[in-house]
């Protein structure tokens, strides 16, 4: 689906605009937002826009990495918006068209920062301020204040398997602990791409209409650097809760390997005593004895008892 809004000279917005017939002369500026786009609408970028090749074809293969190309009138954006589904971060691309009077949004899939800000425009008084790159703005900050929510989200999945109030096993807080970690690779993956971008941005001699507006894109490329500093921060308490869950494992481990040492220890010279009296022999004195079976059976005791009070007292058991 094709929406296109057009604003006039004199400041009107129209929105009653079909694609097949737009003329662009007669207005200020206008926004044309391809939602869910068919094969036949996709070619109104290269019929009714005359759009570089290359361009196109970065918006029908999906998932590129966000970048900027500049092109004579216009400059063409990357951007991509993440949601979670199911304890997963799915991605998906928002591209742009921005020009003087003229900005294009591309979408596979439906935006509500799109959305959000089409409504915005629609509902104003007054659009003297807007125009193209604000509409860009507008949307661009849109689509990185959504990241900051799924951040909180990992932040409380973190401190639960931290605290562990539902007493879950190890091997299931694990599980849990690696499916966060990946959440937070694939955030790093959109949120250092998205600073990269801004920084470009920010950087470049050729966008005057970012230059205009710099304090506003200025403000979205710090809530980048924040998002990145904190993915990394989560991914290294994910990385220390590892650490600490292996080490405690292994402390556990040994604790139950020393016991099974001493208990093994104590009934070695046992097992050794019993072994030299269970041997066939005839000339064993002792198999004749009255006492001897009562003497060996204390013997074995004495033995047991010294041994582990020696092993308390040497802070092994």
């Amino acid at each position: 689906m094709i929406k296109v809004i057009g604003i006039t000279n004199e400041f009107h917005l129209i929105t009653d605009i079909s694609i097949n017939n737009i003329n662009f002369s007669e207005y200020k500026w206008c926004w044309v937002d391809f939602n869910e786009p068919t094969d036949e609408e996709i070619n109104h970028l290269a019929n009714t826009f005359q759009f570089h090749p290359l361009a196109i074809e970065d918006c029908v293969l999906r998932l590129q990495r966000p970048k900027l190309d500049y092109y004579d009138d216009h400059t063409f954006y990357v951007t991509h918006i993440v949601r979670e589904e199911e304890k997963e971060i799915l991605k998906e691309e928002l591209d742009f068209f921005v020009g003087e009077n003229f900005i294009v949004t591309f979408h596979r899939m439906p935006s509500k920062e799109v959305n959000q800000v089409w409504d915005r425009l629609l509902s104003q008084k007054s659009i003297e301020i807007w125009d193209t790159f604000y509409v860009f703005y507008q949307i661009l900050d849109k689509i990185v204040d959504n990241y900051f929510p799924l951040i909180y989200k990992i932040e409380d999945e973190l401190d639960k398997i931290e605290d562990n109030t539902q007493n879950k096993s190890m091997s299931h807080l694990m599980n849990e602990l690696f499916d966060t970690r990946y959440m937070l690779l694939n955030l790093r993956h959109t949120v250092n791409p998205m600073r990269d971008l801004l920084y470009r941005m920010l950087n470049s001699h050729h966008l005057s209409g970012i230059r205009e507006r710099r304090e506003y894109f200025s403000d979205i490329y710090d809530h980048l650097l924040k998002l990145s500093e904190m993915v990394m921060s989560n991914r290294e308490v994910t990385a220390d809760i590892r650490d600490s869950y292996l080490s405690l494992n292994s402390h556990q481990t040994n604790n139950v390997m020393k016991v099974l040492t001493i208990i093994t220890s104590i009934f070695a010279p046992l097992t050794f005593i019993a072994g030299i009296y269970g041997m066939n022999f005839e000339n064993m004195p002792e198999l004749t004895w009255k006492y001897g079976y009562f003497l060996s059976l204390g013997i074995m005791g004495i033995i047991a008892v010294f041994m582990y009070l020696w092993f308390k007292r040497k802070g092994w058991f």
